[in-house]
């Protein structure tokens, strides 16, 4: 969370933008870097896939843990804390 308002404090500073403002931008900011993610993975031939597997599922992690605005690995309460009791702890009936 201190880094997202961390951002976000330097975006209203830079552009004089509200927070909601702030938000928004970040936002698009996050959105476009995972178009230029998922982009790149599609089509470079020159690094081998498993590779780019591992920087793509690094990038995955850090969203589901840092993404839309709360701090999943200070914050334990937050939705992380049950993502990992689904994958670890409770059993899945196929």
């Amino acid at each position: 969370m201190k880094t997202c308002c961390f951002n976000n404090d330097c975006y209203i500073k830079e552009y004089g933008a509200s927070k909601e403002e702030a938000c928004i931008e970040m936002q698009k900011e996050v959105t476009n870097a995972w178009k230029d993610i998922n982009k790149e993975f599609l089509l470079t031939r020159k690094v081998p896939f498993f590779i780019l597997e591992q920087a793509l599922n690094s990038a995955r992690l850090v969203d589901t843990v840092y993404g839309g605005g709360h701090d999943g690995y200070t914050n334990s309460n937050c939705k992380t804390k049950n993502l990992i009791t689904s994958l670890f702890v409770e059993s899945v009936n196929i």
